[in-house]
């Protein structure tokens, strides 16, 4: 199962590309992706997939960016999740991240990334627990089986593809989607420069303003509306959080999507004029079409 020196050669030749793809975006302001009615005319947008390769592809299906040339689409957050190797707990999320970085490539301009907490984690030696397994190892150890000797060079590869992300996604100048919110603004602030400045080694740290954005789950009124304020948006639109039903909306200032799940949604929005909140939720469709026990 170990890859060749030619598959590794690829694999690091890829996440560097990628990377580069990132850097060069042309609606590219700092560390935001800025889409208005001059980059196009809609944008899908999705959220968490964790390895949910069946979403993924139905996503790019649905999107249909060879087909459709005015439209973008919004991925995040693919490691951590899915199948695992045969006869082992090495999770294949990996060659999810791989793809991504492929689609990047192919669309440079139209593919956008966001960055989210599982890839922050990876790329900082942040350990994330779920039911008693160590989400990070189980990640690692796919690539090393997948890659052997070679696996330290594309994980360093793919740090860097990461750390080249955007971080934010700004649609018709007024809404914006992030992977969070940070919490707590009104006690702690937010330091919204992270937006628009290079970052640097320390912003990438726990705890730091970067780490509470991807992070946070204080989804109150409150501070959902004093972020917005920081922001200059009307309307926040995230993921990171498990919703049954595919999107939730916890206040006036939010809409939560989940891609995930076996209800999973997505929404596309078009570029001309941002929407309201009440606008945009009977846009949500899902991923699937739901089968008969779902209904």
């Amino acid at each position: 199962m170990t890859a060749s020196p030619a598959q590794i050669d690829r694999a690091v030749s890829l996440f560097e590309e990628a990377a580069a793809a990132n850097d060069a975006c042309v609606f590219r302001q700092g560390n935001t992706i800025a889409l208005d009615h001059d980059a196009g005319h809609d944008v899908l947008i999705s959220t968490d997939l964790h390895g949910n390769r069946l979403h993924y592809e139905r996503l790019l299906q649905i999107a249909d960016l060879d087909g459709q040339p005015e439209r973008h689409i919004v991925m995040q957050e693919v490691c951590h999740g899915g199948p695992s190797y045969p006869n082992s707990s090495a999770c294949m999320s990996h060659l999810l991240l791989e793809d991504v970085a492929a689609n990047k490539i192919a669309f440079p301009d139209r593919f956008h990334f966001l960055l989210s907490n599982h890839e922050l984690a990876e790329i900082t030696d942040f350990p994330i627990s779920k039911q008693g397994r160590v989400l990070n190892l189980a990640f690692r150890f796919g690539v090393q089986t997948f890659y052997g000797e070679g696996a330290e060079q594309v994980r360093q590869a793919m740090s860097r593809f990461i750390r080249s992300c955007p971080i934010g996604i700004r649609i018709a100048k007024r809404i914006l989607v992030t992977h969070s919110l940070p919490e707590a603004i009104a006690e702690y602030g937010f330091d919204a420069t992270i937006f628009d400045r290079p970052l640097e080694e320390e912003d990438w740290q726990p705890n730091r303003d970067l780490f509470r954005l991807v992070w946070g789950r204080d989804f109150s009124e409150e501070n959902a509306r004093q972020f917005c304020e920081i922001m200059h948006a009307d309307l926040l639109i995230h993921g990171h959080e498990h919703c049954p039903s595919g999107y939730s909306t916890p206040n006036p200032y939010q809409i939560i999507i989940d891609s995930c799940g076996d209800v999973g949604c997505y929404v596309i929005l078009e570029l001309q004029a941002a929407s309201s909140q009440t606008q945009i939720i009977p846009r949500i469709t899902r991923i699937t079409e739901p089968t008969t026990s779902d209904q």
